[in-house]
């Protein structure tokens, strides 16, 4: 489980192509700082295990591989990364750390595509204070949107602004623009969406109080 909230901007170092699947290798010395095998480390919102050996870790490159299924390349934007691209990290939540975002499994739903960036005011030196971003929204997800409601783009903890049928917005403060990926997105990239899955238990919920129940000769 992770927060939604980034602890650094990484970088790709490579890709290696398995078949239908794919090892890449990413640097991000924050996060590698206390890492082990078999942990787990959302890259641009998808939660990936690190595949490296103790002995590898130990050399401390600040460097960690993760195996990305063709199921992941399919759901994700993962596909599209290139050696150099940056990405977004964040560790797995520790029990008892502070939730500073909200519930983030890791586990994309659909891709988005931004499609417009307004800028906001600028301070006295001319750096913006804020800017909107509208990304696309696949029909199949947008029932959970509401506004004021969470949702994960590319691993980052956003509050809608806005939840249209087929596009939402989100308003960022200069650290979200200058800590993540989203400060230099460009309009007709793609970006990984992950709705608040505390939405979808709702759904699910109120769908099973709406079945028929069983008759006791059915249940046996």
């Amino acid at each position: 489980m992770f927060t939604g909230i980034i602890e650094e901007l990484g970088e790709v170092v490579s890709i290696e192509e398995i078949g239908n699947s794919s090892r890449i290798r990413l640097r991000g010395p924050v996060v590698c700082q206390d890492t082990r095998h078999g942990d787990s480390i959302a890259v641009n919102g998808v939660c990936l295990t690190v595949v490296d050996s103790p002995e590898q870790l130990a050399a401390g490159t600040a460097e960690f591989s993760a195996d990305v299924m063709a199921e992941t390349l399919h759901r994700s934007s993962l596909g599209e990364l290139a050696p150099g691209s940056r990405v977004n990290l964040e560790r797995a939540m520790a029990l008892g750390a502070r939730l500073g975002g909200h519930l983030v499994q890791g586990h994309v739903d659909a891709t988005g595509t931004l499609v417009g960036r307004e800028p906001g005011e600028r301070d006295a030196a001319g750096e913006l204070r804020w800017e909107v971003l509208r990304f696309s929204l696949p029909a199949a997800i947008s029932r959970y949107l509401v506004e004021k409601g969470s949702i994960t783009v590319d691993g980052v903890s956003l509050t809608v602004v806005e939840a249209a049928r087929d596009s939402f917005t989100v308003s960022l403060i200069p650290a979200t623009l200058a800590l993540t990926t989203l400060g230099t997105k460009a309009v007709g990239e793609s970006v990984n969406l992950e709705v608040d899955v505390l939405a979808k238990y709702v759904e699910r919920l109120l769908d099973s109080r709406a079945l028929p129940s069983t008759t006791a000769g059915e249940a046996q």
